[in-house]
């Protein structure tokens, strides 16, 4: 707070300001809305009044107020008789201008009730907001889809649903539920973001700010610098690029940096471009004409609303108001029981899967519950520490050695490039042809061949965690696509197009 400000302030609340530093005051706060935020939030007048009159109390005699103190200063609905009354000349000008005053103010607080906070300037799929709106101090609901928000002051967020959020200022945005992502300017420095369980302030960043229904509200920062103020906790805490803390019981605790859970700015026009071009339908169609294929296994699309079990939570998926299950702790995961006893001489695996992070040892897509000699063929599809796929079948081994690192196939196209958006991954597995093919955003990406190959084996597997630390999933899937016959390039290509939802 600037100084001269602040000395002002007080000055005017223990009742000493002069005539020339009450004008003073009042440019402050005619020419600045900081000025006038931290004068109604922080000092707040009207608990100032309060507390300047707490002194007051009534006399027996009805409708006469005196304050008990040196001035004597009477204030009477009447005087008594034959008694002047001689107030404080400064006094009585401050009480006069303290009227003034809170008449400005309640000027200045319904002026910034029409004030516009913030404009949309990009949406996807969002009904309740359009491109152009203009959100002042009301509360907003998103049911589905994302809006890119620039403030009056230049600071550049994106919320996606399901969300609930009000624009206390320009500077001051208050989300009860959804998820944030920031991009604050210097000339917005100070952006806060209140949320049921602290506050994020930032000091110059790019960060994120996730509220679950239920649940810590958390703050991750990608980039800057950025203090959490968890409710009910006296001290703050400075996070910087690649912390993040949930805020839960006045206490924050840290947790790993989830970048890729957040949509970005640069990924907007993408998004919206994608669902203007009729991308949705599209998806739609080829996944009714999966759903006719004879050689389906499962097709999960997260849509029907049904319990699944397991331990996840479930989110948007690609679409606006879509769902799919997002991964985030260890342990989370979601059972799934396809194909029985049956053996899959060919089999095709693809899904679209937006990962946080990358570099872990592994990240479980599926992997079907045992792993042992008995049961050849049993199958594990997954990403790698190398950032790459890898399809393991039990027994199986490369047709050009059998050291560890030569048992199972991996791709060979790292798919860091992607992290921080949506993509199409797919295998495609032929134990006759003793071919893994692998496909990265509908293009073709590396094939290796097995020296043994047995037929695959499904039955009871998980998505997510696999009962390891070292197969922790963390990210959202959606589309998981079992199909018991070999697509083709073509294909592949295809159902990558179709259910694409950039453009």
């Amino acid at each position: 707070m600037n100084p001269e400000l602040e000395s002002l302030m007080q000055r005017y609340l223990d009742g000493s300001i002069s005539a020339d530093e009450m004008a003073r005051l009042n440019c402050f706060l005619d020419e600045s809305t900081e000025a006038r935020r931290e004068f109604v939030e922080l000092l707040n007048l009207d608990s100032a009044v309060a507390a300047s009159a707490a002194g007051w109390v009534r006399p027996e005699k009805a409708g006469t107020w005196r304050q008990e103190d040196s001035n004597s200063v009477v204030l009477p609905s009447s005087l008594p008789r034959g008694r002047a009354a001689k107030p404080s000349f400064m006094r009585s000008w401050t009480w006069a201008a303290a009227a003034c005053l809170a008449l400005m103010l309640s000027a200045w607080w319904w002026q910034g009730g029409q004030r516009v906070f913030a404009t949309v300037v990009n949406d996807a799929g969002a009904e309740e907001l359009s491109n152009g709106s203009k959100l002042r101090g009301e509360m907003r609901s998103l049911r589905g889809g994302n809006v890119e928000l620039v403030t009056a002051l230049g600071a550049r967020l994106v919320i996606e649903a399901p969300a609930e959020f009000r624009f206390e200022s320009a500077q001051r945005l208050r989300l009860m539920k959804g998820r944030l992502s920031a991009e604050v300017p210097p000339a917005a420095k100070g952006f806060t973001v209140i949320t049921p369980s602290g506050d994020a302030v930032d000091l110059g960043t790019r960060f994120g700010v996730d509220v679950p229904a239920s649940g810590a509200a958390e703050i991750h920062v990608f980039q800057g610098e950025v203090i959490a103020k968890a409710s009910g906790n006296a001290s703050n805490q400075s996070l910087r690029g690649g912390d993040a803390v949930a805020m839960d019981g006045g206490a924050s605790t840290a947790r790993e940096l989830r970048s890729s859970a957040f949509i970005q700015p640069d990924e907007m026009l993408g998004l919206s471009a994608g669902l203007a071009a009729g991308q949705r339908a599209r998806s739609d169609a080829a996944l009714t004409a999966l759903r006719n294929d004879p050689t389906l296994i499962a097709l999960l699309d997260f849509e029907s609303g049904e319990a699944q079990p397991g331990v996840f939570h479930t989110v948007q998926g690609r679409w606006p108001g879509s769902r799919a299950p997002e991964f985030v702790h260890v342990g989370d995961h979601l059972k799934l029981d396809v194909g029985g006893e049956r053996e899959w001489p060919q089999i095709t695996l693809a899904a679209w899967v937006r990962l946080d992070r990358l570099g872990a040892p592994y990240q479980s897509l599926l992997h079907t519950d045992g792993w042992d000699e008995d049961h050849p063929g049993q199958l594990h599809w997954m990403v790698t520490r190398h950032t790459t796929m890898r399809l393991a079948l039990r027994g199986n081994t490369l047709a050009r050695g059998s050291e560890e690192q030569e048992m199972f196939p991996d791709s060979k196209t790292s798919v860091l490039t992607e992290q921080g958006r949506w993509m199409h991954l797919a295998t495609v597995y032929d134990a006759a042809a003793k071919t893994v093919r692998f496909y990265l955003n509908g293009h073709f990406d590396k094939e290796t061949r097995q020296s043994t190959a047995h037929p695959a084996k499904l039955g009871a597997a998980q998505i997510g965690n696999w009962d390891r630390q070292d197969r922790k999933l963390s990210g959202r899937v959606d589309e998981l696509l079992l199909l018991g016959r070999a697509m083709t390039d073509a294909e592949i290509a295809k159902l990558f197009k179709a259910g694409n939802p950039y453009r």
